[in-house]
């Protein structure tokens, strides 16, 4: 019998290829060919499950936001009951910080995907839609904070939202050229923490 193919496995195995080598020196000169003889698969593979490279970065895209995802699940899940905002949030912020091998990758596909977008649509649009809905989670978070007392009923959600989300991805850029440590970087994102929850002992 012919050797069944897990196919959502298959594609996965080249949006990882594409993201190894977008880490290792951006995509703008990567062909698919490039892409079929990194993740060891034929080039008619390839084309079979993604049509362009614009397509295949879309699909590395959301790849990457499941691995984070699951990351972040799996540390919450660790805390037992539902953690606090705070604690949500931090490990959010962590996850999204260029410092492990896995989180570094994926923010380098990250900038590869920005920039291939500006002249690219529909990869626009894709950013268009994820980014506000992880904005609008973390203001939902943070309003459920004020609601349980743990942040002041001053602070503005969806303010505080857009900044949250900005911190990481500046101490990223610093880390990756060298000017920040880890150790930096996370102490500057419980400061911001601080600053909007108060002053926490816990992490």
């Amino acid at each position: 019998m012919p050797k069944q193919v897990d196919h959502e496995a298959r594609r996965i195995q080249i949006a990882e290829a594409l993201m190894r080598l977008a880490s290792r020196g951006g995509l703008e000169a990567v062909s698919l060919r490039d892409v079929a003889a990194e993740a060891g698969v034929s080039m008619g593979a390839v084309q079979h499950y993604f049509k362009s490279k614009d397509e295949m970065l879309g699909f590395a895209m959301g790849h990457v936001n499941n691995r984070a995802s699951n990351r972040i699940v799996q540390r919450l899940s660790q805390e037992g009951e539902r953690p606090k905002v705070r604690v949500v949030l931090r490990t959010l912020m962590l996850e999204m910080l260029a410092l492990s091998d896995d989180s570094r990758m994926e923010f380098l596909t990250h900038i590869a995907f920005f920039l291939r977008a500006l002249g690219a649509p529909d990869l626009a649009e894709t950013y268009r839609e994820w980014w506000p809905k992880l904005e609008e989670w973390v203001a939902s978070e943070l309003r459920a904070a004020q609601e349980s007392g743990e942040l002041p009923a001053d602070r503005d959600p969806d303010r505080e939202a857009e900044a949250l989300l900005l911190i990481p991805d500046g101490l990223s850029v610093g880390l990756l050229l060298g000017h920040r440590t880890g150790e930096g970087a996370t102490a500057a994102i419980d400061y911001h923490l601080d600053r909007l929850f108060g002053k926490s002992t816990e992490d």
